[in-house]
């Protein structure tokens, strides 16, 4: 028994120490994947920044000029919104929106949309999503120019009422086998333009936050 008593000891030690060490190695993968995710994520926006509002508009820093916030009116579940602004000479050029459509069929919809001074949408592209592939992912400018169709729009230019899908008797079209998907891009890319409208001097007043990673 004295002899089985040490050997059960180092038994147990060696199993404690293997799951430390592999939860220790686990977390460490994760954390390396979340910054890798994180950092491509990053690369695509700042590359879709320049297809939405051309670096020739503005002369400021765009990805250095922005700030984030939180609104539930009119982005929902307690969302990050991020707002880049565009400048020239100090004045305003145009924001681009960073938000997600939370309806989406298979969850959130991030995008972003350029809203020029004026409040005319300058364009709007999907950063990430997980809609069904060969349906919702039409929403992608690789796969068709569905999202292009919000260029030059705004508030009251389509009317209010038509500010939704074809099959609610709005004006952009939905794909075939999935409503869902596009009804949620249009209404979180409305709500982004009321937004713009009832705060447009906070938008372009706000400090910014060069410091921190959007």
């Amino acid at each position: 028994m004295s002899e089985a008593r040490p050997s059960l000891y180092r038994s147990t030690l060696s199993l404690g120490l293997v799951a430390v060490l592999g939860t220790a190695l686990l977390s460490a993968v994760n954390q390396l994947t979340a910054r890798r995710i994180a950092e491509q994520e990053r690369r695509v926006v700042l590359e879709q920044l320049g297809q939405i509002i051309p670096p020739d508009r503005y002369d400021n820093e765009l990805q250095d000029d922005w700030f984030a916030f939180s609104d539930a009116t009119w982005f929902p579940q307690v969302q990050q919104v991020v707002a880049y602004r565009a400048r020239r000479d100090g004045q305003p050029v145009a924001v681009i929106l960073r938000f997600a459509a939370v309806d989406g069929y298979s969850g959130h919809i991030g995008l972003l949309a350029g809203i020029e001074a004026d409040g005319r949408l300058a364009g709007v592209r999907v950063t990430s999503h997980r809609e069904t592939p060969g349906l919702g992912d039409a929403i992608e400018t690789e796969k068709s120019d569905w999202i292009r169709a919000f260029d030059g729009k705004s508030l009251g230019a389509p009317a209010a009422s038509d500010w939704t899908v074809r099959r609610d008797g709005g004006v952009f079209d939905q794909f075939t086998g999935a409503t869902i998907t596009p009804r949620a891009v249009v209404k979180a890319v409305r709500a982004a333009l009321e937004y713009h409208e009832s705060h447009r001097e906070a938008l372009y007043g706000e400090s910014a936050h060069p410091e921190e990673e959007p």
